[in-house]
Parts: structure tokens; C-alpha cells; sequence
């Protein structure tokens, strides 16, 4: 590869290409950015370990039950299929995370019962580390009761929780400081609270990056927020725990509250996504622009006809505003969603949890935004393709993702 003495120089080759290129009409679109490679993505691209990502949070047993339509009351209705399987949020986005790549480790509790033993089983089968996950002698495992309404593609959930709770005292110092060694990223589904806020404190203190899934307001979360570095959320919650009139308002309030947060990704189904990114640096108020109206431009560039996920991105380092609350440097990115078939459409359940295993791959591959949003859903998309959070995730491997 030729040498350039000046760094802003390129190498003749490639200027006689752009010369080419640009005499047929043609100028190459800039590079995405890149997240700096970390020394886990360097590892593992040299055939070295692959990146850890701790979980603390929901493990469970699924009983799913495919329906025709969902029943009204007092109804007696017959399943078109049944599936039992594991899930809980922190265990589906984990094995996803698995089967992409990563090394998994999970902080939970069961019970010693049947469905203890499979949650346990199945968790290892994806090659996740269930070692520090705590095994109660008495009690019960939690389990959910899911409805799959075929004629709507929705789901319902219904939760049995866990007994007795993990509580903090019930993670050693020993076990709290083996399970963060080595770490590359942490994940917080916000159950647990009380022990997720003891592992983020101490893994903030190693300045390990955690990610928060706020899907909705639960007790504890405003404590584990003051430790994210990365926040993926449900389309409702950033209204809801803001106030704000809009979903752009709302996600500049989210960064403007919290300072250490890197970025926010609100999940919106079959919309897509849209992520807020936080700039290194302070952009100028020359640049200054409305959220609102940022948003509307990027919606305007949307390719109605394209059916795999996208990523429009806004400019770099913009001092993107809102009325009222202030002004955050940064740039906003909309992904849009795979269009899958309604013949291929099984189910949704666990879609969110497909995405962010996704995202915490994408964070210790060094992925930049605009690949990671459209990766993240094709994973989403894989996902709900089969019944229940698990049946359909890819490996990194899938033919889908090799664009990725």
C-alpha cells in the first residue's frame, strides 16, 4: 500500500480513482465513523478470546401459546401450538449476544425446581456462563404465561415472579468482583435493583461501560441511569419519565439529565429506531437546530421502498435544541426496520432483547452507529420469525448478516 508523507494526502491510486469516478458522475459516499477498536475487538479478530459481557437480571421459563385470536372473557379457546422455553429479558438478550459471538455471564437466582433446571440448562447450551446465578433450595422459579395472537401478531404477557428474590447480600464480594474480571460491558434490565445497583457501583468504579434496557418505569432505575454509559428504551418510556411533548424533546432531555450518557436508542417496532449520539466535543451555535425538526428531515429520506433495515444519519457535532430544555452536541441517526413478510411474521416476543444482544455486540466490535442500527435489526428480524424470544435468533454466521 503506498506511503503518504502528508496525512491529509491520498496515495495516487486512489486519486486517479476519484478522478475516474468522479468524470462518470460518481463521488463515493464518506466513510462511516468507526468506534475505536477495543482491545477485546482486536483480540477477537485475531482468533483471541472473545469479548465478556456480565448481565444482571430477568431469567425465566416461557410457556407460549399460539392462539387464533385472543379470547374475550369467559372464553374457551383451543392453542394452535405450544412451545416451552427459556426467557426474561436479561436471558434472551444475553443468548442473542451468544450466538453473535460474545461470552455471556449472568447474575440471577432460581430455584432448585424443574423449571430452575431448564433455565439453567438452556443458558448453557448457548455457551453463557451461569456460575454466578444462585440456586435457591426452596421457593419457586419465575415463569411467564405468553398469548400469541396470530390474527393481530401481538403477544400477552403474563408474569409469576421468582421466590424468595435475589438480595444483595446474597452476592459475595468474591463472586461480585470474579464475575466483573475481565468484563468488557455490563447490562441492566432493572430487575434486581437492589443487586443490579451494587454491580453497577462497582463496575463503575472500574470504569467498565454499562448499557441500561429502560423498557418502562420500574423501582430503582433513576439510580442505575446515573451509572449508564448506553440506554435502550421502548417508544414509550422517554416521554413517560421525561414529560416531554415528543419522542425528540424527550431524548434531548434524557442527554441533557444525564451527562455521562453516550447515547440513547428508543425501539420503535416496525418504525425502526432512533438513536441521540453525544458528541466528543461542543458544537458551535452556528449549528444549532431544532430536534423536531431534525427528525422530520431525516424522515423525509427514508426509502419507503426498501424492505432490509437502514440508517440515515444527520450531520456531525450539531447543537441540536429544544425550547425549554436546552441543547445537546451530537448528531441523531433513524434506523429503519427489516419489512418481513406477513407469512415469515411468527411472533414479536422478545424482539427488544434481540436488539440490544445485538447492540452489546456491536459496542465491543466497535461497530459505528450506522452499521449497528441496521445490524441490530436483522437480528430483531431473525428473531421474529419463529415462536417465542429464542427459537429464531441467528449466529453470526447466518447468511443474513454477512453484509454486516
Amino acid at each position: 500500500m503506498a506511503s503518504c508523507a502528508n496525512p491529509l494526502q491520498l496515495p495516487t491510486a486512489s486519486l486517479h480513482a476519484l478522478r475516474r469516478q468522479a468524470g462518470r458522475g460518481v463521488i463515493p459516499p464518506p466513510r462511516p465513523r468507526r468506534r475505536p477498536r477495543s482491545a477485546a475487538a482486536a483480540a477477537m479478530d485475531s482468533g483471541g478470546p472473545s469479548p465478556v459481557v456480565l448481565g444482571c437480571g430477568a431469567i425465566n421459563v416461557d410457556y407460549l401459546a399460539t392462539v387464533a385470536s385472543f379470547p374475550n372473557p369467559d372464553d374457551k379457546i383451543r392453542s394452535l401450538e405450544l412451545k416451552v422455553q427459556g426467557g426474561g429479558n436479561t436471558g434472551n438478550a444475553l443468548t442473542a449476544a451468544a450466538r453473535l459471538g460474545l461470552r455471556p455471564r449472568i447474575i440471577s437466582k432460581v430455584a432448585n425446581d424443574a423449571q430452575g433446571r431448564n433455565i439453567l440448562s438452556e443458558l448453557q447450551a448457548d455457551g453463557i456462563d451461569t456460575s454466578y446465578i444462585l440456586v435457591a433450595e426452596d421457593g419457586n422459579s419465575p415463569f411467564t404465561y405468553i398469548i400469541v395472537d396470530q390474527q393481530t401478531k401481538t403477544r400477552t404477557c403474563i408474569h409469576t415472579p421468582g421466590s424468595p428474590p435475589l438480595v444483595p447480600e446474597e452476592l459475595t464480594k468474591a463472586n461480585l468482583s470474579s464475575a466483573l474480571d475481565g468484563a468488557d460491558i455490563v447490562y441492566f434490565d432493572v430487575r434486581l435493583h437492589d443487586t443490579a445497583l451494587l454491580v453497577a457501583e462497582e463496575a463503575s468504579q472500574r470504569k467498565i461501560p454499562i448499557l441500561i434496557d429502560a423498557e418502562r418505569k420500574r423501582e430503582g432505575l433513576d439510580e442505575l441511569l446515573n451509572f449508564a454509559s448506553y440506554v435502550v428504551c421502548s417508544a414509550k418510556f422517554p416521554q413517560a419519565w421525561t414529560g416531554a411533548s415528543s419522542l425528540p424533546v424527550a431524548l434531548v432531555s434524557m442527554l441533557s439529565r444525564q451527562p455521562k450518557i453516550k447515547f440513547v436508542i428508543v425501539t420503535l417496532g416496525e418504525k425502526g429506531c432512533l438513536m441521540l449520539e453525544r458528541s466528543m466535543t461542543d458544537a458551535s451555535e452556528a449549528g444549532e437546530i431544532d430536534a423536531e425538526a431534525l427528525l422530520e428531515s431525516l424522515q423525509k429520506k427514508v426509502d419507503q421502498s426498501s424492505t432490509i433495515p437502514k440508517c440515515i444519519a444527520s450531520k456531525s457535532n450539531l447543537r441540536i435544541s429544544v425550547d425549554g430544555v436546552g441543547s445537546i452536541s451530537g448528531r441523531l441517526l433513524l434506523g429503519t426496520a427489516e419489512v418481513i413478510p406477513p407469512g415469515e411474521l411468527i411472533d414479536t416476543t422478545g424482539a427488544g432483547d434481540a436488539f440490544i444482544g445485538a447492540v452489546l455486540y456491536g459496542l465491543c466490535t466497535g461497530m459505528p452507529p450506522e452499521s449497528m442500527l441496521p445490524f441490530a435489526a436483522q437480528v430483531a428480524g431473525c428473531g421474529c420469525r419463529g415462536l417465542g424470544a429464542r427459537s429464531s435468533l441467528p449466529h453470526r454466521t447466518d447468511p443474513r448478516l454477512a453484509g454486516y
